[in-house]
Formats: C-alpha cells, sequence, structure tokens
C-alpha cells in the first residue's frame, strides 16, 4: 500500500481548519450564482481551484488571505452556511478524520442582513447532520479577528453557545501591528467562564508573540507557533542543544502547537518544507500534531499533510498514531468525550491497519 493509502485509513483529528478556508470550488459557484456575486475571477469548478491556490502561494499572509474575500462573500445565507459546514463533514468522512474543530468569524457573515445567533446556529446545523450522517465528531470555535474592537462580543457568543457545539474562542488575522494584548478583556471573560482559548501566535510575528497570547492572553492551545524556534539554541548540525524559557514552560506544561506544514510555506512562514520546525519539534517530545489550516488555500487535506511529513521527516505508523493521539488530547471537548475516541477509534484503528499490513507482507 501506499503511504498516503494507509494514511487516508487510519483515524485522524484534525484541530486547526478554517471553515472558510475549505469550501468546495462547486459550492462556491453555485452560491455566487444564488447571491448574483459576479466577482469571482471564473466558473470553472477546476480552474477556480487552480486560481485559489496560486493566489495563495505567494509566501506572505496578507497576499494569502486575499482568497477568503470570495469565500465569505458567498457565506451570507443561512442554507449556504449549513450546507457549507455539512460537506465540511463529508469531506472530513473522505478523508479519515473522526474528530474535527473547526473555525470561522461571524463577523464576516452579515452582509445580508443575518444576525450572529443565525450565522453559529446555521453552521452548527450543518455540523450535526454531518455528524449524523457521516459519524464525525465536530466542535466549533469562534473566531474574533485581531483588527477589530468587537472581539469581547465574539468570546460571550462563544461562551453563550457552549452547550450547543462550541468549544471555545481564538484570535485570528494578520499578526503584525495586532498584539493579542489588545483584545485581553475578551481572554479576561473566557478564562473568568472557565473556557477554552487557542490564539494564532508565531507565524508571522516572533517568539513575544506566542510568550503573549500564553501569558497575558491564557492561551491553551497555539496556532501555528512556527516562530518558537526563536527561543531555542541549535549546533552546527541544526540539533536543539538548549531551550529559552518560553519553549521550556510550553515543554513543561504540554501546551498543544496546532502546525500547519503547507500553509506556514505559503504565507512565508517558513521558506521551504524541509526547514519547517515541526520535526525538530516533535523530536524534542512538544506536544505537536498537523493540521490543514485552509484546504482550498493550500491545496491540502489532512491525508495529504501526514503523507508529506511521512515522506519528507520518516514518520512512521507509530509517529502519526502518536500525533493524532496528541491532537485528540489537545482537544477541547470534555476529558470524558476525548477518552473514547483515542481508545474505541483512534487505537484500534491503527493495530487494524498494522494487522492489514501485516497480512499483506506474508
Amino acid at each position: 500500500m501506499k503511504t498516503e493509502e494507509i494514511i487516508r485509513g487510519v483515524p485522524k483529528v484534525l484541530l486547526h481548519d478554517h471553515l472558510d478556508g475549505g469550501l468546495r470550488t462547486q459550492t462556491i459557484i453555485d452560491l455566487a450564482k444564488e447571491l448574483k456575486y459576479t466577482k469571482l475571477p471564473t466558473t470553472d469548478a477546476g480552474e477556480l481551484a487552480v486560481w485559489f491556490f496560486r493566489g495563495a502561494n505567494k509566501g506572505n499572509l496578507v497576499e494569502y488571505l486575499q482568497g477568503f474575500e470570495h469565500t465569505c462573500a458567498v457565506m451570507q445565507t443561512k442554507e449556504g452556511l449549513t450546507r457549507i459546514a455539512y460537506e465540511m463533514m463529508e469531506d472530513m468522512h473522505k478523508d479519515g478524520v473522526c474528530y474535527v474543530e473547526t473555525r470561522f468569524a461571524p463577523v464576516f457573515h452579515t452582509e445580508k442582513g443575518l444576525w450572529y445567533e443565525d450565522i453559529i446556529t446555521a453552521v452548527l446545523e450543518g455540523l450535526e447532520r454531518g455528524k449524523k450522517d457521516f459519524g464525525v465528531g465536530y466542535g466549533l470555535i469562534l473566531c474574533g479577528m485581531r483588527n477589530m474592537k468587537n472581539t469581547l462580543e465574539m468570546a460571550e457568543l462563544a461562551v453563550n453557545f457552549r452547550r450547543n457545539g462550541v468549544v471555545g474562542f481564538d484570535l485570528a488575522g494578520e499578526e503584525g501591528g495586532y498584539p493579542p494584548k489588545k483584545h485581553l478583556d475578551a481572554f479576561q471573560f473566557i478564562k473568568r467562564e472557565n473556557f477554552n482559548i487557542t490564539i494564532h501566535a508565531g507565524e508571522a510575528f516572533g517568539k513575544e508573540s506566542i510568550w503573549q497570547a500564553i501569558q497575558i492572553c491564557g492561551a491553551h492551545r497555539i496556532g501555528h507557533a512556527t516562530r518558537l524556534i526563536e527561543d531555542m539554541v541549535f549546533d552546527a548540525q541544526g540539533n536543539i542543544v538548549a531551550l529559552g524559557q518560553l519553549a521550556q514552560y510550553i515543554l513543561d506544561t504540554r501546551l498543544p502547537l496546532e502546525i500547519n506544514l503547507l500553509s506556514n510555506v505559503h504565507t512565508g512562514a517558513i521558506d521551504k518544507l524541509e526547514n519547517h520546525p515541526f520535526i525538530k519539534l516533535y523530536n524534542e517530545k512538544f506536544r505537536v500534531f498537523l493540521n490543514t489550516d485552509d484546504r482550498l488555500m493550500s491545496d491540502t487535506t489532512l491525508t495529504k499533510e501526514y503523507s508529506i511529513a511521512s515522506e519528507m521527516f520518516g514518520l512512521t505508523l507509530d509517529d502519526v498514531e502518536k500525533l493524532n493521539i496528541n491532537a485528540m488530547k489537545s482537544s477541547f471537548i470534555p476529558y470524558k468525550e476525548r477518552l473514547p475516541y483515542i481508545y474505541n477509534v483512534i487505537k484500534p484503528g491503527y493495530q487494524k491497519m498494522r494487522e492489514k499490513l501485516l497480512s499483506l507482507k506474508v
């Protein structure tokens, strides 16, 4: 069996995926027609996929984010949002994902007069239908935007919907010039409510951004954290020989790092895949796991991310299992809900694949 076939066939966990970065191109075209949105560069699904990938693969975050103008423009009706969420769940099922946490910013979906509550309810409806039809578990994360002033309102919405499927709050958007501490009221509210925080940090800005996200804002997970290597000392061979205080703290407290290989190249967070710090972090026993970030923009799936990591960094099936257990341990659903995924889904799934591979060798 090929590496990709093996990895698609085992249970995987995805915690960093943007709903508005993973639409099917045909769905974008259909919804644009319904909404009379005429700014799409093409109405051919294949050509549109190529356009999104080419536009995103420019090597800087600002240009990478430009494609979202089109995806958000067609995510303006309850029916459209429900369809997109449902299709995402089907795509997860096809990719072998057993549990997904998807995230989006409700603020971008009000152009046609939808209320925030309508927007969130529509997405949750699609996710719930998808769970019933495809057997994939989910959690929804609401994003506040770094360059906006309504993050407290988004945090309040996240908490209001915590019993309906929202599992956490995120801060997303352009990092440079918009430090997370500017949104301290939102994070303090989430912490007072004993709720979950993940923050994009250390992607387009340095280790200070990661420090601030954790120590000032109380993040329970960090999205990307690519620049954490700035807090490490390497020898001539590129091996880690010393950790700074921040890196040591993250390692010791098992604070999860949501790693995104391909999108980090596309946004310019790293220059090329072989230089990605992921494998160094994994070998040093940081709690890391792989994610997709934006499946449409980066032309990726979780299977693809793990396949690339396996080929480039020599990951074994045992490594892939360990990384996905790391992810499940780091999810924002209650502890007693995480355990059945680990012991009833993930571990048996990998054992079954090992037995299958053994039988093919005999």
